[in-house]
């Protein structure tokens, strides 16, 4: 029922609070007891009055709701607020937010109980979705039929565009994978790479290639007026992304490692190279200043040695020339 208006019958006042509020009065004292009022010890100056249930009222009654969109199901029982009943509004959200659903009252007073908006395209009570009503509420209470949800038009177009753009970033992932080649080599393809580090081939690294077009990734195109039709659909798709996105990062992790490997070991064969290059040079390769010493220090012993033998010769001339 809606808000009920304060009034006087037949001389006597009527207060109401409407349907949401329990009375409260603060006063003097004499004021109060002029209005037959009384606070707490007979003589306080608040007075309060809870609701109570009137003919008809929905007081120990129950509602529940079987499980909608996975949710938890719903069995609340209505009473004073005390011993888990539920007694307003927010009570009652507390226990439908489980269930992925929501409660208002409008200013006539008629509850509306609809999906929350993570589930806004899905039909209560839907074999779908689930959500059947259910509790001795429902003889009290008139429920009518839940309504298929209307979709707003503007940001249905927008989650449309959304899905083709979805569908051709889908579609740029499978050819950047195909296309990730070297000399005839794709690891994004499933292929292997074998690199060998020395002359021998005991030393090598081989490279376990992985699969990574849109279905490797766990990733496929969506549909439109299926996909990203209402928030649930979207935080599905959302939840495949930060996975593929996991699997990415984890895979550049162990590239980005070996790679490592392979600059360290091209590192170490490029200074190899140039110290085998140094010694062969010092082996082949003479010092032009140091062999032009040699070579003239060579042409002087030559010379000394020939005066040398020249003047033997001459001494031998004359001593034989003495003997005469």
């Amino acid at each position: 029922a809606g808000a009920k208006n304060s009034s006087i019958v037949a001389g006597a006042l009527n207060l109401s609070t409407g349907a949401n509020v329990d009375l409260s009065i603060t006063g003097t004292k004499n004021a109060l007891s002029a209005l037959g009022l009384t606070g707490s010890t007979g003589t306080g100056t608040a007075f309060t009055a809870s609701r109570s249930a009137a003919s008809g009222g929905i007081s120990g009654k129950t509602l529940t709701f079987s499980s909608f969109n996975g949710g938890a199901a719903v069995n609340v029982t209505f009473g004073d607020g005390t011993g888990g009943t539920v007694k307003t509004l927010d009570q009652l959200n507390t226990q439908l937010q489980a269930n992925n659903l929501t409660a208002t009252i409008d200013a006539n007073g008629l509850l509306t109980v609809s999906a929350t908006n993570d589930y806004a395209s899905s039909t209560i009570g839907s074999a779908a979705a689930g959500g059947t009503i259910g509790g001795t509420i429902t003889s009290t209470l008139t429920w009518s039929n839940a309504t298929a949800p209307v979709a707003d038009a503007v940001a249905q177009a927008t989650r449309t565009n959304l899905v083709s753009q979805y569908n051709n970033i889908m579609t740029q992932i499978d050819t950047t994978s195909l296309d990730a080649s070297f000399n005839g080599v794709n690891l994004l393809n499933g292929d292997q790479l074998k690199l060998v580090f020395d002359e021998t081939g005991k030393s090598n690294l081989s490279i376990t290639g992985v699969t990574f077009n849109s279905k490797g990734l766990g990733l496929a195109g969506l549909v439109q007026g299926t996909d990203f039709i209402d928030n649930a659909a979207t935080n599905k798709v959302l939840t495949k992304l930060n996975t593929a996105s996991s699997t990415l990062r984890s895979e550049a992790s162990t590239l980005g490692s070996n790679l490592s490997v392979v600059q360290v070991r091209q590192d170490f064969n490029k200074n190899l190279i140039n110290v085998l290059q140094t010694g062969s040079s010092n082996l082949t390769l003479a010092d032009t200043n140091e062999e032009a010493a040699n070579s003239q220090a060579l042409s002087t012993r030559q010379s000394i040695a020939v005066s040398a033998l020249s003047l033997a010769n001459q001494s031998q001339q004359s001593v034989l020339q003495l003997l005469r």
